[in-house]
């Protein structure tokens, strides 16, 4: 069984992990960002204009620009991150057919898949940045 995010989601993960470390302490440049979370450079601003887009991360162009989290990391989610890059297919995949369930019934596994689903999404929305990272020296 696989339950894993996209190079997307992954990069993302990375990215918010990095600024939260840093959190503070100025804004934190794509390259900088790239080279502390091996993320390839050229993937990694198609990443933060999401992580802009949807307010967990503030951009700032120039010399001295860069990013760094738009709000405190001990208000940030797993689960926050995830939605602002993954796309939501809810349940909507039948983990049997490999299309929607429903069409003539529940699969004999929709109930379980769903309640592990709802455990998942519980405890990504429990696990703050704040809480996953140490502070840079």
């Amino acid at each position: 069984m696989r339950l894993e995010l996209t190079r997307r989601g992954d990069y993302a993960v990375r990215t918010m992990l990095a600024l939260a470390a840093h959190n503070g302490d100025g804004w934190l440049s794509v390259a900088r960002i790239s080279a502390t979370m091996a993320i390839p450079e050229r993937f990694l601003p198609r990443v933060m204009t999401e992580l802009v887009r949807t307010g967990l991360v503030e951009g700032r162009l120039g010399r001295t620009g860069g990013y760094r989290l738009a709000r405190p990391a001990s208000s940030i989610t797993l689960l926050d991150v995830i939605h602002a890059v993954e796309p939501d297919d809810g349940e909507r995949t039948c983990v049997l057919r490999g299309g929607p369930c429903g069409r003539d019934g529940l699969c004999a596994v929709h109930g379980v898949f769903s309640d592990a689903r709802v455990a998942l999404l519980e405890r990504l929305s429990t696990a703050h940045l704040d809480d996953l990272v140490a502070p840079e020296p």
